[in-house]
């Protein structure tokens, strides 16, 4: 993977539940992480006391986080209805040159911010609930 520009990086949302996505307007910084729990398996027949994990094992999970600036009244509502809610719609996250992960994830905050001399801002996270996949590109 060649160096990518960070605007690049897309979190798109399913706008009706039925397979629209669009970006979430006015993000300025984006950043999805993924996690993976071990499952310790060590035990006094481990060669040369070294720990032992056991392998495909574990919980699996992936979070969004994001911070920008109100640019798009239809994603800015969507956002926030769907904190309201508690559903899990469909997200996309588009990494530049490496591929798309898709599948449900949790608003798990939403923060709004703002001073005198500046533009409000908001800050939003995202937890993923359920199975992601991921098309190459």
């Amino acid at each position: 993977m060649t160096v990518q520009n960070g605007k690049d990086l897309l979190v798109k949302v399913d706008m009706n539940g039925a397979g629209l996505f669009e970006t979430i307007a006015g993000l300025r910084a984006t950043r999805i992480s993924f996690n993976a729990e071990s499952v310790d398996v060590t035990s006094l027949e481990s060669q040369g006391g070294w720990r032992e994990l056991l392998a495909g094992a574990g919980v699996r999970s992936a979070n969004i986080s994001g911070s920008g600036i109100f640019r798009d009244e239809a994603t800015d509502e969507r956002a926030r209805q769907l904190f309201f809610d508690g559903v899990t719609p469909e997200f996309q996250v588009i990494i530049p040159d490496f591929g798309i992960v898709q599948g449900p994830f949790q608003v798990t905050a939403l923060e709004y911010a703002g001073s005198h001399n500046g533009e409000a801002t908001y800050e939003l996270s995202l937890a993923s609930a359920g199975a992601l996949s991921f098309v190459a590109v």
